[in-house]
């Protein structure tokens, strides 16, 4: 394992890259660590040009489609309404003018570090929004097993030559409703009548990811979103 500061050291960088066919990077700034969001462009651009020809892969979000209710198309125009969103696409942005095989991948709520799931833990009922319909807000998700095998499918196909698209939604299909998801651990929550600004649903595209990978639809259902994200919960908990 190596480990190094990606903008800090260069030569280290470099370094890991002689190692790779392919490049995926995880690495990012979101709101809760404090730190700039415009170095989500600054790291995506320095893993870029260390790796050269080869191909990379970059965390992005969902959250470039801003209020879209979708379903989220990679083609459609990108308008997010947070700063986080905003960031992440001013990233596509500069690594695609770059040019080279690079894409970025819309990744939907994982669960686990989503904001429902992620606050399990504390033990606290939550508070939804419930829509007039009776509904919940739904989203696309995906679990951190399912992700991690998209991930590697992904970096597989590249190696083996697969022109990658330039930006990719990854997501399981469909979406699912955030109040159906906690009543999957079970855990208590509270509705509270939908705000007007509030959106109902965001669903990701997921048809040009299923033209490269096989995508099971049993991967969105609120319970094995539930069972990943505890048997990484346990496996995180054994690896102490």
């Amino acid at each position: 394992m190596l480990c190094f500061d990606i903008l800090g050291d260069t030569q280290a960088l470099h370094h890991a890259m002689r190692r790779a066919d392919v490049v995926l990077c995880l690495a990012g700034v979101t709101p809760a660590s404090g730190a700039a969001l415009t170095l989500n462009r600054t790291l995506a651009l320095a893993v870029q040009a260390a790796a050269g020809a080869r191909p990379v892969l970059l965390a992005s979000s969902a959250a470039v489609y801003g209020r879209a209710e979708g379903p989220c198309r990679e083609e459609d125009e990108a308008r997010p309404t947070a700063p986080y969103g905003q960031a992440k696409i001013e990233m596509e942005n500069a690594v695609l003018a770059q040019g080279g095989p690079v894409t970025c991948l819309r990744i939907g709520n994982v669960a686990g570090a989503d904001q429902i799931l992620g606050r399990v833990a504390a033990g606290t009922p939550i508070t939804l929004d419930r829509f007039a319909d009776g509904r919940t807000p739904a989203r696309s998700y995906i679990g951190p097993a399912t992700l991690a095998g998209q991930l590697a499918d992904l970096c597989l196909a590249a190696g083996r030559g697969v022109a990658l698209p330039p930006v990719l939604n990854v997501a399981a299909p469909g979406a699912v409703e955030m109040g159906a998801l906690l009543d999957a651990v079970p855990h208590p929550w509270h509705p509270r009548p939908a705000p007007a600004e509030a959106i109902a649903k965001v669903v990701l595209d997921t048809q040009r990811l299923g033209r490269l990978l096989t995508l099971d639809p049993a991967t969105g259902t609120p319970e094995r979103l539930v069972a990943e994200w505890r048997a990484d919960l346990e496996k995180a908990e054994l690896e102490r």
